[in-house]
């Protein structure tokens, strides 16, 4: 039985073998890219069960997607196949400053067919927690639907959600309904974790005290923002604190980062953490991340992680 719940919608990804505009770049690397399905990865392996809601193309980025996913470990059973739409890929840059350009392949894509009745028929029985993002309910009308259902069902059964913005503002119609529904939906969630940047698009500041304050006075039980190389900084109706980042000797890419702190927060609090020490992991697992050129290779199995709380410096 799954202890995590996530949707989304997964891609297969193409990272140029070397640096230059990818008009020119002649040989790729296939790997997994999606920010559920990142957040998926790092908790399996910390060991948890995990079961992504998706559904893929029947073609062969959805098979190797699959594939992907039973070999992590991830639980598949609300994943289905459409024959009628395809799944979703990107083309990503490699860069030495800065992040790489990453073009994108997911309009009219399978998973953004998901619907109410998908979510209907998830077994909430035995899960713990419930992770959401700003993605699906971008993708369409049914995904926006799919999202709410599954936020009324964890809340009818009283499990715990967080909420990962993820602002994609190519996505949606416009920016003020991307701000109305992602701000609505984060008002539904019990732990809400801006980056400072959405924050500002969000709220119209970039203060993250004053990021904290919009969030807690829509209901919001826990904020964090996630302050880059800084750490995050941390508020409740009690408290307010920052807690700093991981010293890293080299950024290769940052793309998953808020991701891998994703799934510090959550393991942490499934553990029993206090706050802070589940932020720390998510500090941790963020700057690793960091290192690496792919959007989940950085994640950490338990032993990895042990070793780097262990041994890094933060800031």
């Amino acid at each position: 039985m799954p202890e995590i719940i996530l949707i989304g919608e997964p891609m297969a990804m193409f990272i140029a073998d070397y640096v230059g505009n990818l008009e020119d770049v002649e040989k790729f690397t296939r790997s997994l890219a999606g920010a559920e399905v990142n957040v998926c990865i790092g908790l399996k392996r910390l060991g948890y069960d995990v079961s992504y809601v998706t559904k893929l193309g029947v073609d062969p980025f959805g098979k190797y997607i699959k594939n992907f996913l039973v070999k992590e470990g991830i639980d598949t059973s609300y994943i289905t196949f459409d024959e009628r739409f395809p799944t979703a890929f990107q083309i990503k840059g490699k860069t030495e400053v800065g992040d790489p350009e990453v073009v994108y392949f997911r309009r009219g894509t399978a998973a953004s067919h998901i619907t109410k009745e998908d979510i209907d028929k998830i077994d909430l029985e035995g899960v713990r927690h419930i992770h959401i993002t700003g993605i699906p309910p971008a993708l369409s009308e049914s995904c926006k639907e799919a999202t709410y259902e599954l936020i009324n069902r964890a809340k009818e059964k009283g499990l715990f959600i967080t909420f990962d913005p993820n602002l994609r503002p190519a996505l949606w119609p416009s920016k003020e309904e991307m701000v109305r529904v992602i701000n609505d939906i984060a008002s539904k969630c019990h732990m809400v974790l801006p980056g400072v940047a959405e924050g500002l698009t969000l709220t119209g500041s970039d203060d993250p005290n004053e990021i904290a304050d919009f969030y807690l006075e829509l209901g919001v039980k826990t904020v964090i923002v996630k302050t880059g190389d800084k750490g995050a900084f941390v508020k409740t109706q009690e408290e307010a604190y920052t807690v700093p980042g991981f010293k890293v000797e080299r950024v290769v890419d940052t793309v998953g980062a808020g991701d891998g702190f994703a799934v510090g927060i959550i393991s942490g609090l499934l553990e029993n953490l206090t706050l802070k020490e589940a932020v720390v992991r998510g500090n941790a697992i963020g700057s690793l991340q960091v290192m690496v050129p792919g959007d989940n290779e950085g994640l950490p199995n338990r032993d990895k992680l042990q070793q780097y709380l262990e041994k890094g410096s933060v800031k």
